[in-house]
C-alpha cells in the first residue's frame, strides 16, 4: 500500500513513512492505497468466514479478519488488537415501530472493547505507531478517541497524550481516559480548538491518532465488510451514521468503493449522515452545495461526541455521499432524546449521538424517503454508558444544548 492524495485533481503519492497526513501539493487529507487483490471475491468471501474458527488473535479480530483490505505487512508481534469488532446486526423491535420503518436494524459499534467505534480504526492506527517506533501517541477529542487511544497505548506500552476541551468532556470518558494512563492537556475551548493545539505542540517521537490518520481509516471501514458478510452480501438500501469529526462516512464511502471495484457487490447503499441542528456544518455544506466548509465557531448540542463545527474530513465525507447517492440531514435536540429513549426500551441503549441515526430514520420515513419497507441499517457509535448524565440528568443537559462552550454551566458544576 501508498499514500496518495484524496483530491482526484491532484496525483501525489508517497510512500507511507516518506509523508505526513495533509498533501504537500495541494493541502488535502491522504489516504491509503489498496494494492493487487491475490484471491477473488468468492474466495475471500469463504476465507473471511473460515477465519472465525481461528484462534490466531488477528482472526478473532473483526478488524484484522479481513486484512486482505487492509495494511498487511505487519508481525504478528506488532498487530495491538483486543478482538474489536465482531459486533453482531440486530432488529430493531422498538425503533422499527417507532420510526415506519419495518427492516430497520442496528450496528452497534458501542459493543466495542472500549465502548466505541473508534476501537476498530485504533487496532491499526496503534498497530502502525508500533511499526514506526513511536514512544508517544496523541489525539484530540470530545472523550471516546481518547478513551479509545488511551487503552489501546496501555496495551502497546505507548504513553498516551490527549487534548480535550476542558469541561465540556462527558465524565465517563473522562474516567476511562484516566484509567488507562494517559496524560491529559485542557484546552480552553471546543474540539476544534483542541485539535487546533494539539497539531502545533505534537513533536519529534510523537505520532497523531485522529481520523485524519489514513491508518485509522483503514480499520473503520471494516464495519461495511463485515455488515454486508451478516447480511449474505445483500446490499441494505441505506445506512445511517452520525457525523462528528467525520472520518466514519469516509471511511464506509472508502469500502464500498472498493468492494464494489473487486466484485464484492455490484450496487450501493445509500449513505446517510446525521448531525445536530446546533452542530451541522456537513449539512449546511451539502444543501447550500458548497465548495468550502460552512464552519460553525461555537458547536451546540448535547450530543457531545458530535459537538463539532470544523470537521476534517468534510470533503472525503461529500465524496463518500455523492458515490453513493446519499445524503446529510440534521435533528433536533428533542428528536435526538425521544429517539435515545427507544433505543433504550430495545434493551440496547446508546450515547446521544448515536441516537441522532434513529431520529434521522423516523423523518426520513415521513418525508417519504425511506420506504416501510426498506431494509435499513442504523449505526450506533457509543454504549449508553459513556454518558449517564444525559440520562441521570435530562433537563441539565438540555440546558447545556444551548449554552455556549465557554459558559461556566458544565456537568461538573
Amino acid at each position: 500500500m501508498y499514500l496518495r492524495c484524496t483530491n482526484s485533481a491532484c496525483d501525489f503519492q508517497s510512500d507511507r513513512d516518506d509523508c505526513c497526513f495533509r498533501c504537500p501539493s495541494c493541502g488535502d487529507l491522504l489516504e491509503l492505497a489498496m494494492g493487487t487483490l491475490l484471491y477473488d471475491a468468492a474466495t475471500l468471501k469463504r476465507v473471511w468466514l473460515a477465519r472465525r474458527s481461528s484462534r490466531d488473535p488477528r482472526d478473532q479480530s473483526g478488524v484484522w479478519r479481513f486484512r486482505e483490505f487492509l495494511p498487511n505487512d505487519y508481525t504478528p508481534a506488532q498487530v495491538v488488537t483486543m478482538g474489536e469488532g465482531n459486533i453482531p446486526l440486530l432488529p430493531a423491535y422498538q425503533g422499527a415501530a417507532w420510526t415506519g420503518c419495518r427492516g430497520l436494524h442496528y450496528k452497534h459499534l458501542g459493543w466495542n472493547p472500549t465502548g466505541c467505534f473508534k476501537d476498530l480504526g485504533m487496532t491499526i492506527g496503534m498497530t502502525e505507531a508500533v511499526r514506526q517506533g513511536a514512544r508517544t501517541v496523541a489525539c484530540a477529542s470530545t472523550g471516546n478517541t481518547a478513551a479509545s487511544m488511551a487503552a489501546y497505548a496501555a496495551r502497546a506500552g505507548l504513553q498516551a497524550e490527549v487534548y480535550l476541551p476542558a469541561g465540556t468532556v462527558s465524565a465517563n470518558k473522562l474516567a476511562q481516559t484516566l484509567d488507562y494512563g494517559a496524560r491529559i492537556v485542557e484546552v480552553e475551548g471546543n474540539f476544534d480548538q483542541a485539535l487546533a493545539r494539539l497539531l502545533e505542540n505534537g513533536g519529534k517521537g510523537t505520532y497523531f491518532l485522529n481520523s485524519i490518520n489514513p491508518f485509522r481509516i483503514e480499520g473503520q471501514k471494516t464495519v461495511m465488510f463485515e455488515l454486508l458478510e451478516q447480511l449474505d452480501w445483500h446490499v441494505p438500501d441505506f445506512v445511517v451514521l452520525p457525523g462528528g469529526n467525520l472520518g466514519n462516512v469516509s471511511a464506509f464511502g472508502k469500502a464500498l468503493q472498493e468492494l464494489q471495484q473487486t466484485g464484492f457487490i455490484v450496487k450501493l447503499p445509500r449513505l446517510v449522515v446525521v448531525q445536530a441542528e446546533g452542530a451541522n456544518p456537513l449539512v449546511r455544506t451539502w444543501k447550500a452545495r458548497a465548495d468550502e466548509l460552512e464552519t460553525i465557531d461555537e458547536p451546540e448540542t448535547a450530543a457531545t461526541a458530535i459537538r463539532i463545527g470544523k470537521p476534517m474530513s468534510w470533503k472525503k465525507a461529500l465524496r463518500a455521499l455523492k458515490l453513493t447517492n446519499g445524503l446529510a440531514l440534521d435533528v433536533s435536540e428533542d428528536e435526538i432524546r425521544d429517539a435515545k429513549a427507544v433505543v433504550g426500551r430495545d434493551g440496547i441503549g446508546c450515547e446521544p449521538a448515536s441516537a441522532t441515526t434513529l431520529a434521522a430514520v423516523r423523518k426520513l420515513v415521513a418525508q417519504g424517503i425511506v420506504s416501510p419497507d426498506a431494509v435499513v441499517v442504523a449505526v450506533l457509535t457509543g454504549h449508553v454508558l459513556k454518558d449517564t448524565e444525559y440520562i441521570l440528568h435530562p433537563n441539565r443537559a438540555a440546558a447545556e444544548a444551548t449554552c455556549s462552550l465557554r459558559c461556566e454551566t458544565s456537568w461538573q458544576s
